[in-house]
């Protein structure tokens, strides 16, 4: 097993704890992929992407169209991807993903939590390399032979496929190998569960207990901010 599975398997834990605010993600995710691509699914593949985690996230149907017709409307505010790079205490960089309305309310609110927390807001580029930018999938198990399957989607980008006892395979991916393997997914009709893209560290650093409860208050802070969609780091789970 690679890094891909270590990572995965420290963070369902650290998977969003509050339905609502998963709710609100995902309706972000909506407007952006509908802005982009249009409110056809059949027609939008980021938009079918993010259907599917919805429906993995137990979102209501309604709740989806809702969001989908809102998106459509030219006075709902169209959300920008920001990326927020920084270190917590004890030299543990961080990533923040953003999606905001309010670039300057965003940036302050960031801002200020590095600042409460003992932190350092970095420069654009500061850690982000630090991180591997992928993609992935998560398939139903039944039918799936791992280790064919590994050999097969090697040529469309795919890096590491493993089975997991809860989430079924799960396939990993450098972050331009998305559009290959979600069509190649789609060709062969297997079911796509969810799908998305996720920072993974290249080193991780091991802290004390003490140290830990430092940087998780600061993660605590960035997490409960509205605008903020994801956040990785270098400490390790």
């Amino acid at each position: 097993m690679g890094r891909a599975f270590e990572f995965r398997k420290g963070r369902k834990m650290k998977r969003w704890s509050a339905m609502a605010k998963a709710f609100t993600r995902i309706g972000k995710d909506i407007v952006m992929a509908v802005k982009e691509g249009g409110p056809n699914p059949d027609a939008n593949s980021r938009l079918r992407a993010v259907i599917q985690n919805a429906k993995a996230a137990n979102m209501p149907k309604e709740n989806v169209e809702r969001a989908i017709k809102k998106a459509t409307d030219k006075d709902t505010a169209n959300y920008k991807e920001v990326l927020f790079e920084g270190y917590a205490p004890h030299g543990i960089a961080l990533l923040i993903e953003t999606a905001t309305d309010n670039n300057n309310r965003t940036v302050a609110n960031i801002r200020s939590y590095f600042n409460k927390c003992n932190g350092t807001m970095g420069t654009q580029g500061s850690v982000e390399f630090m991180f591997d930018h992928t993609c992935n999938f998560r398939i139903p198990a039944e039918g799936i032979d791992v280790e064919e399957m590994e050999l097969e989607f090697i040529d469309f980008g795919a890096e590491e496929i493993f089975a997991d006892e809860e989430d079924g395979v799960l396939i990993y991916a450098p972050f331009e190998s998305f559009g290959a393997i979600q069509k190649e997914l789609e060709n062969r009709k297997i079911e796509i569960l969810s799908s998305g893209f996720e920072r993974i560290p290249q080193i991780t650093k091991e802290l004390t207990e003490a140290e830990v409860a430092d940087v998780e208050k600061l993660l605590e802070k960035i997490e409960e901010d509205d605008d903020v969609q994801n956040v990785y780091h270098t400490m390790k789970e």
